[in-house]
């Protein structure tokens, strides 16, 4: 009876959202199906030392910079400044909206896995997702790239159509809409988060295993100079924005890092951690009022992992 009862609820769900999308359908910008990987490089990204990536997690394959962050030049020369957006406002979503449209190409089951990203982040943040209207000129693609495929995005706002790339489940596995997680992860790029692992001050926290990385890719694992990493929180294990402990890994199983504290996991890919929740929460503001901040610590507190 239970069982029964929660198919006609996802077929309640399904329908509903069909009938969203056919109501509330709007016009897309052309966007190709398979994207030049060297437009999302920096110059001096060394794409002619790239091998090909193999067992490895959806954030690696896509082969850009740190594995799923397509970067410009101006990007990558000027703000790789972690949360340090304060030098940087332009690159922050302007009054906290972030208009997104999600690519008709997606089953109405993945659909649902990003819209539930995406209320995660409405419901714990002060951050606004309404649907592309299809007049705002700064707005969030979301679109299954097919080439670079995998999960990527860029870091902040860059302008214009803006593309997130989820590639869907295929018969090799779920990919980057198993669940929400990854979903998250990549949506916190484009809100301007970049790795944890980055962080200057890592070294105190994770010993990285040079000998078991991809001699190309050991490039991803540099860290954000002192000046611009922030401290307003402590290093985070569980953070949805971590590097897992394989990544880059020469061979299946080898550790590419080590947590320098017994008992710790590195990464998840569930939901944003209580600190994921906060930074986002401070980088947009969302702490400066004390009721405000009230609020947003104890919805952090919660259900942040």
């Amino acid at each position: 009876m239970f069982s029964l009862i929660k198919f006609q609820v996802h077929i309640v769900v399904l329908l509903v959202l069909l009938i969203l999308l056919i109501e509330s359908r709007v016009i897309f910008p052309n966007v190709p199906e398979i994207i030049d990987r060297e437009s999302l490089l920096p110059d001096d990204f060394m794409i002619e030392d790239m091998v090909e990536l193999e067992n490895q997690d959806p954030e690696v394959l896509p082969n850009l910079y740190q594995g799923d962050i397509a970067l410009n030049n101006e990007i990558f020369n000027q703000l790789r400044v972690g949360l340090r957006w304060d030098t940087f406002p332009k690159k922050r979503w302007e009054n906290r909206t972030i208009p997104y449209a999600i690519s008709p190409l997606y089953e109405p089951e993945d659909m649902i896995t990003i819209m539930t990203a995406i209320r995660t982040l409405t419901r714990m943040t002060c951050l606004k997702f309404p649907k592309w209207n299809g007049k705002d000129k700064d707005f969030l693609l979301i679109w299954p790239i097919k080439y670079p495929k995998g999960c990527w995005s860029f870091v902040g706002k860059v302008g214009g159509p803006q593309i997130l790339s989820l590639q869907p489940p295929d018969q090799t596995g779920p990919n980057c809409l198993g669940g929400e997680g990854r979903a998250i992860h990549e949506i916190l790029h484009a809100v301007g988060i970049f790795h944890e692992q980055s962080r200057n001050d890592r070294d105190r926290f994770v010993k990285v295993v040079w000998d078991n990385i991809i001699p190309a890719y050991k490039g991803n694992f540099e860290k954000q100079s002192l000046e611009n990493t922030t401290y307003s929180f402590e290093y985070d294990y569980k953070s949805i924005m971590h590097y897992g402990q394989s990544y880059f890994a020469k061979e299946k199983g080898k550790l590419t890092l080590v947590p320098k504290m017994k008992g710790e996991k590195l990464g998840q890919r569930k939901s944003l951690s209580q600190t994921d929740c906060l930074k986002v929460n401070e980088l947009y503001g969302c702490l400066d009022n004390i009721k405000t901040a009230k609020k947003y610590y104890t919805l952090c507190r919660i259900l942040g992992i």
